[in-house]
C-alpha cells in the first residue's frame, strides 16, 4: 500500500496497479505530516507531525512517541537501531525503544528514552537561524545516516543549513561550503538526500544543490532554468528528481507559476514531462524502482515503463503556505 502525509494525517490508497478505487482513506488523524520514513534497523514506519512523531507497525494503528518538544519536522536513523526525531525550535533528539524493539501499540507500546543532542545547540551559526516569516524560529526539516561513517548523520535546517555529525549526535560540523557564493549551499533546506557515501542534493528556498564531499563544497545543479525554489528531492536508481517552482507556495496555483520536475542524470540536469504540468511536485517516493509522485493539489502519480499514471487522489486544504504531501510504500 501507499502511504501520504497531508495536512490533517497520513492517508492510505490500496497500491500502485491503476485499481478503479482511487479512494485515499485517512489511517491517522494529526496536524500536518512533514516526512514519512522507514528504516532498516526500526520495525515499522514512522510520521513526523507538528503535533508529534508517531509510529506503527502496520500502518494503520498508530502510537505518539512522546517526543519532548511537540513539533517534530523529521525523522532518521542510524544502522544500529537509535533513531533520531529533528524538531521545531531547532533542536535534535536521539531515542530507542525500551527492550530495542517496536513490538507493540497503543496500551501495549514500549516507550521511547529520548536524549537531547546538546552538540546540535553548539552550532556557531545558530543565532542565524531564524527569519521573521517563521516566528525567529528554524526546524530541522531532515536528518540522514550517511554510509560514509556508521555513526555519521547529516542535518537540514530551515533556516540553517546543513551540518553533520561523526559520532551519533553528541558534536556537530558545519558544512555548508566555505562561505563564499559559487560553493556553498542556500541556508534555506527545505529537502536534504544523502544519495551516497558523503553525497548529498539538498532542495532549498533559493537553488538545488549537490555535494560528494560531504558538505565541504557545493554546486548548484539549476542555473540554466528559472524554477529557483524547490521543495522537494528524491534519488531512484540512481536518477535524482527534484520539483521545483518560480516562487513560494503562495504563488503556486498563479497562472504564471511554472512549476517543473527535473531529473539528474550523468548527462546533467533536465526537465522532464509531467502531465500534472501546473501543480509542484511536493512529495516523492521509490516503489519497485518506479517513481511516485504527490502534487500540492493532491494528484498521486506514478512513472513506470516510460508512462505516467494516476494512483489517487490525496485530500489537500485550501491553505498552500508550506504545503509537503510526503509518500512512503509499505508492503502489504
Amino acid at each position: 500500500m501507499l502511504l501520504a502525509g497531508s495536512d490533517d494525517g497520513v492517508y492510505r490508497l490500496p497500491d500502485l496497479d491503476g485499481s478503479a478505487d482511487r479512494t485515499a482513506e485517512r489511517v491517522l488523524e494529526s496536524g500536518r505530516v512533514m516526512r514519512l520514513r522507514q528504516f532498516g534497523s526500526v520495525d515499522g514506519l514512522f510520521a513526523a507531525t507538528t503535533t508529534g512523531l508517531v509510529h506503527s507497525t502496520d500502518g494503520e494503528t498508530w502510537t505518539d512517541l512522546a517526543v519532548p518538544e511537540e513539533q517534530v519536522y523529521s525523522v532518521g536513523a542510524l544502522p544500529d537501531g537509535r533513531f533520531y526525531a529533528g524538531a521545531r525550535p531547532a533542536r535534535v533528539y536521539v531515542g530507542e525503544f525500551d527492550g530495542g524493539a517496536a513490538t507493540g501499540e497503543g496500551a501495549d507500546a514500549p516507550s521511547v528514552d529520548w536524549t537531547e543532542c546538546e552538540g546540535f545547540r553548539d552550532l556557531p551559526s545558530r543565532e542565524e537561524w531564524r527569519l521573521p516569516r517563521h516566528e525567529n524560529l528554524a526546524q530541522v526539516r531532515d536528518i540522514h545516516h550517511d554510509p560514509a561513517g556508521s555513526d555519521r548523520l547529516v542535518a537540514g535546517v530551515e533556516v540553517g543549513g546543513v551540518h553533520v555529525s561523526d559520532d551519533g549526535g553528541e558534536t556537530w560540523t558545519e558544512r555548508r561550503g566555505p562561505g563564499d557564493d559559487e560553493s556553498s549551499v542556500d541556508d534555506d533546506i527545505h529537502e536534504l538526500r544523502a544519495v551516497g557515501a558523503g553525497e548529498y542534493v539538498a532542495a532549498t528556498g533559493f537553488g538545488l544543490f549537490r555535494t560528494t564531499d560531504a558538505g565541504a563544497t557545493w554546486t548548484r545543479l539549476d542555473e540554466a532554468f528559472d524554477q529557483r525554489y524547490f521543495r522537494s528531492v528524491v534519488s531512484v536508481d540512481g536518477t535524482v528528481y527534484a520539483g521545483g517552482a518560480l516562487a513560494n507556495s503562495s504563488t503556486w496555483d498563479d497562472a504564471d507559476a511554472e512549476p517543473e520536475l527535473f531529473a539528474l542524470r550523468d548527462s546533467g540536469i533536465e526537465v522532464i514531462d509531467f502531465p500534472a504540468s501546473d501543480e509542484t511536485v511536493t512529495g516523492m517516493t521509490a516503489a519497485d524502482g518506479d517513481l511516485v509522485v504527490a502534487t500540492h493539489r493532491g494528484s498521486m502519480l506514478v512513472h513506470r515503463d516510460g508512462e505516467w499514471a494516476a494512483v489517487g487522489d490525496l485530500p489537500v486544504n485550501e491553505e498552500l503556505t508550506g504545503r509537503y504531501t510526503p509518500l512512503t510504500r509499505v508492503e502489504n
